[in-house]
C-alpha cells in the first residue's frame, strides 16, 4: 500500500506506522470502518487555476444574496481573523475566543440580510465551489460499501448540503454536523441554530453528538480527513476506537506549518487538489487493491 502513496505531494513522518494501521484496519474488515471528514478545503478544492475556491461562507459572501456593504464587512472580518486562525505561533486557547467572536459577528451580519431559503440553491449553482477531483469515487464507493461518512464542518450546513446535492453525491450514508440556518415560516433567515461550531471546538461538537457515535459503536476504525489541526478532534466522540488513520491536506503556508502537520497527521498531502490518496486508502480497505 505504501508504494501507492509515493507521489511527491505525500509526506509521512512514519510510513511503517501507516502500514501497520492500514493492515490492522484491513484485518478488521470494512464493516468496522467509518470516515469522518472536514468539508471546506478538505473535500472541496483550495484553489483552481491559481484562484482560491470559496468555502461555504464564501459562497454566501460572494453571492447576489448579500449587499455590497455586507460583503465589505465580511471581508474586513476575514482579513482580521483568518491570519489569527492559521498563526502557528499563537496557542489555541488564545485563538478560541477570537474565532467565536469572528463567526458570531459574521452570522449576525448574515442574519441582517434576510436571506431566503429558496435562494440558496441558486447561490451555490452560481458559485465557484468545487469538490476535489475524485470526489465521485469517494462518495459513491463509501455508499456502495455502506461505510458511514460524517462531514464535520465549521461552515454552513445548508450550503454544504446543497453543494453535495448538486454534485449528485448526497447519499443516505452521509451525515453532516455543521452550523445550520434557522428560517421563519416564510423562509427568511432569522438566526443560526444551536451552538456555534468553529474550527477549534470540533471536539465539543463530537462529544455533544454522542448519539451518532453510539449508533456506530461497531465501527471503531476511523479514516479522518482534515485540513487544520483543529480537525484532529473530530473523532473524539468515537466509542472504543481501535485504529485511526489521519490524512491532512496542507493547502497553504506550507513551510511554516509542514512540521506541525507531520507531527499530528499520519499522512500529509501538500498542495494536492485531489482525493487520490484517500481514494487509494479506501479502495485498499474495501479489498479493491
Amino acid at each position: 500500500m505504501i508504494a501507492e502513496l509515493s507521489n511527491p505531494s505525500v509526506c509521512m513522518k512514519d510510513p511503517q506506522r501507516v502500514q501497520e494501521i492500514l493492515e490492522s484496519m484491513v484485518k478488521a474488515g470494512s464493516n468496522t470502518v467509518q470516515v469522518i471528514s472536514d468539508f471546506d478545503m478538505t473535500l472541496t478544492r483550495f484553489a483552481y487555476n491559481g484562484k482560491r475556491c470559496p468555502t461555504c461562507h464564501n459562497i454566501l459572501d460572494n453571492s447576489r444574496l448579500i449587499s455590497n456593504d455586507c460583503k465589505v464587512e465580511l471581508k474586513e472580518l476575514l482579513d482580521t481573523y483568518y491570519p489569527i486562525e492559521i498563526d502557528c505561533t499563537r496557542p489555541v486557547d488564545e485563538k478560541l475566543p477570537l474565532m467565536v467572536e469572528w463567526w458570531t459577528k459574521a452570522h449576525e451580519i448574515l442574519v441582517q440580510q434576510e436571506i431566503k431559503k429558496d435562494q440558496l440553491a441558486v447561490a451555490v449553482r452560481e458559485s465557484e465551489a468545487k469538490l476535489r477531483d475524485g470526489y465521485q469515487l469517494l462518495f459513491d464507493h463509501l455508499h456502495e460499501h455502506s461505510i458511514p461518512l460524517l462531514i464535520f464542518s465549521a461552515g454552513i450546513g445548508d450550503i454544504l448540503e446543497e453543494v453535495i446535492r448538486q454534485a449528485g453525491v448526497f447519499h443516505p450514508n452521509v451525515k453532516v454536523f455543521s452550523n445550520y440556518m434557522d428560517f421563519d415560516e416564510s423562509g427568511v433567515l432569522r438566526a443560526f441554530k444551536g451552538e456555534l461550531i468553529h474550527i477549534y471546538n470540533k471536539r465539543e461538537g463530537a462529544l455533544l453528538n454522542t448519539g451518532h457515535f453510539q449508533e456506530l459503536r461497531t465501527r471503531p476504525n476511523v479514516l479522518l480527513l482534515g485540513d487544520s489541526l483543529g480537525d484532529l478532534n473530530m473523532a473524539d466522540g468515537v466509542h472504543d476506537m481501535e485504529n485511526i488513520l489521519k490524512i491532512g491536506f496542507l493547502n497553504d503556508k506550507v513551510e511554516e506549518r509542514k512540521q506541525s502537520y507531520l507531527d499530528a497527521y499520519d499522512i500529509v498531502l501538500v498542495r494536492d487538489e485531489t482525493l487520490e490518496v484517500p481514494n487509494a486508502v479506501m479502495l485498499y480497505l474495501t479489498g479493491n487493491k
